[in-house]
């Protein structure tokens, strides 16, 4: 007997959530995959079970289906749940399909080495149990037969004088901080940024007991009315957001926090931590209108002006991007996926945020469409029709909402030349500006050298994009303009590229990686796939193609129960615009 398709699922948010279940409902085995202890991401952040909650489903939204599917999925005898696990390196298949050593190849045991075609995915290279900068964790190795890629996005945070200090946060910090740990990170708090994942982040600090002062969007009113009333029947679908934007406005009105539009934090002060903070009046490009400067006493701020998604895997897989980043006149670079959610890689994936940040219900309806394509599903079950329409119909919001907030080009305006741009490497913007201006000192890799930008723990994820964006002004490229040309044998630069995804110490990496086998993988027994309102006829469900390695004793005397049903999460009052990280 030939073994189930084994799909392999990196992110446990909800479009890497919705993945597993859908996989699991087209009868793969499942191996999911992420750095948290509990499945959620950004948007289903939880308490830790130390906590012992009695409510743990306060401030969350669709915490009941979310709760469903956990369940369902973590217990299901196919499913292996990996906690506390990172991905740090992803490897290709070898171009003669042999599993032989080569040069610059990650080293593994022979006896653990297997043939891989060409047409496979990457190898998952792991590093599991424990946290990530946490100690005692041990290497492994993970083939599947397909990839699903879902690991969402983190805050953009533009620079302006004193972003460093501390008391400044990035939204989506101060949110999980709230949300996952019940902890507030002020008193007096400032909400400052661009975008709609503004209000959930004042309401979640409100809730958990801070006091915000303000809210303040950079966006102009008219900038962001005509963003959102352009073919106004569109947000039909999107009642559900509506709804719960409406819910954290009245929240902000119970108490009595006002948002102001075309405002923004153009500087922080303060003698070892922030204590107030410069706001100043914006034009429609985000220059900062002279004379309009207020300043306001807090004892945190927190900022946030969209989303980066998390590319380091999806680049090193190889994936095609689409989009540009901002500094050529695009919204950002996303990857590029076809109608089933496949990549250019054969066999790998992406769902969610990586695709572009369209919210939690399309992320899930990403998620089960790429879950049951990897696992061999049937093309053309009804479910898939209707995740196939609310995914859509979220792609739709996601180009509406990037009409209604964009980043102004204007922004550059607020740095003075000794605002540090690298906080990690605290490279300053005069040291990126005499680089840029250098035609010996501009190249990518070469002003990375030279300035440290990027060089530091993040990695360029938080400074990469913003760098870019300004090495790009200063050279003139336009959006139509031509792209920068690689140094010859060496992949176009990018702030997305990263070799090594995740932390390592050099003792794990000297260690030798153990392949990740079913013997070594503990199942958890309970419910099955089941109670839900779609479900598959019986005549069009279809057993997943065979892959090339054989089941297992252990396997062929699992108890297995055949799921019913595919499900995602459509758009309804309990949804939110949030990144799934």
């Amino acid at each position: 007997m030939t073994a189930a398709r084994h799909v392999a699922v990196v992110g446990a948010g909800p479009a890497g959530l919705a993945a597993a279940h859908a996989a699991l409902a087209a009868g793969a085995r499942v191996t999911l995959i992420d750095s948290a202890e509990q499945p959620g991401g950004q948007y289903h952040r939880t308490l830790p079970e130390a906590y012992a909650a009695e409510r743990p489903g306060e401030l969350q939204h669709g915490w009941s289906a979310f709760e469903r599917r956990r369940r369902q999925v973590l217990a299901h005898p196919r499913c292996t749940w990996l906690p506390e696990t990172s991905v740090w390196a992803l490897e290709r298949p070898d171009q003669d399909g042999e599993g032989t050593e080569r040069p610059g190849r990650l080293q593994e045991r022979p006896d653990q080495a297997r043939k891989r075609s060409v047409g496979a995915p990457p190898r998952l290279h792991l590093l599991c149990g424990g946290p990530v900068d946490g100690s005692g964790r041990t290497r492994r190795t993970l083939d599947a037969d397909a990839l699903v890629l879902a690991t969402g996005a983190h805050d953009r945070v533009l620079p302006f004088p004193g972003w460093q200090l501390p008391g400044v946060y990035s939204a989506g910090a101060a949110q999980a901080l709230a949300k996952g740990e019940r902890v507030v990170v002020g008193d007096r708090v400032v909400v400052a940024g661009s975008g709609p994942f503004l209000l959930p982040v004042a309401a979640s600090l409100l809730e958990a007991g801070s006091r915000v002062r303000e809210v303040l969007e950079a966006g102009t009113p008219g900038t962001v009315a005509r963003g959102w009333s352009g073919r106004p029947w569109e947000l039909a679908s999107q009642l559900g957001k509506a709804a719960e934007l409406k819910d954290c406005a009245a929240a902000l009105a119970r108490h009595r926090v006002p948002y102001r539009l075309g405002r923004a934090v153009v500087e922080a002060r303060g003698a070892g931590r922030v204590e107030e903070i410069v706001t100043a009046r914006l034009r429609p490009d985000w220059s900062v209108v002279p004379g309009t400067e207020r300043t306001v006493t807090v004892d945190a701020l927190c900022v946030g002006h969209g989303f980066s998604p998390q590319l380091e895997l999806p680049v090193a897989a190889g994936c095609a991007l689409r989009g540009e980043q901002p500094g050529r006149g695009g919204t950002g670079e996303f990857v590029a996926v076809d109608d089933e959610q496949r990549t250019s890689v054969p066999c790998v994936f992406a769902a969610g945020e990586i695709t572009g940040i369209a919210g939690a219900p399309a992320a899930c309806a990403e998620g089960a469409v790429a879950g049951w394509t990897a696992a061999g599903g049937a093309p053309s079950v009804q479910p898939l029709r209707v995740l196939r329409r609310s995914r859509d119909q979220g792609r739709a919001f996601a180009r509406r909402l990037a009409r209604a907030h964009p980043v102004g080009a204007g922004w550059p305006g607020w740095l003075r030349l000794d605002t540090v741009v690298c906080r990690c490497e605290e490279t300053d913007y005069r040291a990126l500006c005499e680089a840029f201006t250098s035609a010996a000192e501009s190249a990518p890799r070469v002003a990375k050298l030279g300035t440290r930008a990027g060089l530091g723990p993040c990695q360029a994820r938080i400074c990469g994009p913003t760098v870019t964006e300004l090495r790009d002004r200063f050279a003139g490229r336009a959006a139509d303009g031509p792209a920068e040309r690689p140094a010859d044998g060496l992949p176009a630069a990018t702030p997305h590229r990263r070799p090594i995804a995740q932390p390592i110490r050099l003792g794990e990496l000297a260690s030798p990686a153990a392949a990740l086998i079913d013997d070594e993988q503990h199942l958890p027994e309970g419910e099955q796939l089941g109670d839900a309102s779609d479900q598959i006829p019986s005549d069009s469900k279809q057993r997943p193609s065979a892959s090339d390695q054989t089941r297992t004793e252990d396997e062929q005397t699992r108890s297995r129960g055949e799921p019913t049903h595919i499900e995602g999460e459509q758009s309804h009052p309990d949804s939110e615009q949030e990144s799934d990280s």
